[in-house]
């Protein structure tokens, strides 16, 4: 055997030990994850709802887990949202589009990457939406359209706030240009919402970028983020290599967004179920004096008609 093949051979079996050791399906089935300190016990960080009491890092966490925090545990509505049907363009790349949706659906339990419930905060009935990053990174696609388009419908219907929690890096290649007209039909969904006196409330969580941040992540009335969450368009390196600048340390940060006027209010996730039930108690008290005040408009108009005639 030459030095070559030595060289290949050695190669492949540290290859196959890297992988043995640590493939993805054994590190998300660990009791372990880390931090900021090296290992930790999921079951300490989710006692502190996944939040690092070192470096208050807010670790990424599932739909449920979300709703869990702001309803109490199981105590919403999921709702079965409609999914179109899979790879409409037939798109193949590394592996076929149906395959990744297959394993992302097995990952997560979930149809698509939006979950839609219907809960209670501060005894004021909300619907909401979340995004789960495990199924193909929270992209948007046409089912996750869907998902989000009926829960402003039944927000619309039953005249509840509308709370999303945004997630994901964007529009979802595989779909092309039917994913990015999602962000117009998100949009066009928020405007209905609000000419029905609505109020729409977005927590940003890590991260929230591309296409999400240029559409319905940035429509809210107000918009809460949670401490550390990326929140961006385009990618940093991308803006350094266009500025020719050094970008600030905590660039796209939450922090710093807030500083640019982006966010409202940056709510650590402990606290975000009472800040959202505050807000929205003022925000919905708002609506409806300015709805008394157009009704009484109204009525003192049509007596002076009919003074008049």
């Amino acid at each position: 055997m030459n030095w070559i093949k030595k060289i290949i051979k050695a190669g492949e079996k540290i290859k196959t030990a890297i992988h043995e050791r640590a493939s993805k399906e054994e590190i998300a089935k660990s009791v372990w994850t880390s931090c900021c300190r090296g290992p930790i016990l999921k079951k300490d960080l989710e006692q502190n709802l996944w939040v690092c009491t070192d470096c208050n890092k807010h670790h990424r966490i599932k739909p449920s887990q979300r709703f869990n925090i702001l309803f109490g545990e199981n105590n919403y509505e999921v709702f079965k949202t409609p999914i179109p049907k899979d790879d409409p363009l037939n798109w193949t790349d590394s592996k076929s589009y149906k395959d990744r949706l297959k394993n992302a659906r097995k990952k997560t339990g979930m149809d698509c990457g939006m979950m839609v419930v219907c809960g209670t905060i501060n005894n004021i009935k909300i619907t909401a939406v979340a995004s789960d990053f495990d199924f193909l990174g929270a992209s948007m696609a046409a089912a996750e359209g869907e998902a989000f388009l009926y829960g402003i419908q039944h927000a619309i219907e039953n005249k509840t706030p509308f709370l999303c929690i945004s997630a994901g890096g964007g529009m979802r290649m595989m779909e092309s240009l039917i994913s990015l007209s999602q962000m117009t039909r998100t949009t066009l969904a928020i405007n209905e919402l609000k000419k029905n006196g609505l109020p729409y409330i977005v927590c940003i969580t890590d991260p929230t970028a591309g296409g999400i941040t240029a559409s319905y992540a940035m429509l809210g009335d107000i918009h809460i983020a949670e401490p550390g969450a990326l929140i961006a368009f385009a990618g940093a390196r991308v803006i350094q290599g266009t500025v020719k600048e050094e970008l600030p340390e905590d660039f796209q940060k939450s922090e710093y967004v807030e500083k640019t006027g982006f966010v409202d209010l940056i709510v650590e996730r402990k606290d975000l179920a009472s800040k959202i039930g505050t807000l929205l108690s003022i925000l919905l008290k708002k609506n409806s004096d300015i709805s008394s005040e157009q009704n009484e408009t109204s009525e003192n108009s049509q007596s002076l008609t009919r003074a008049a005639s």
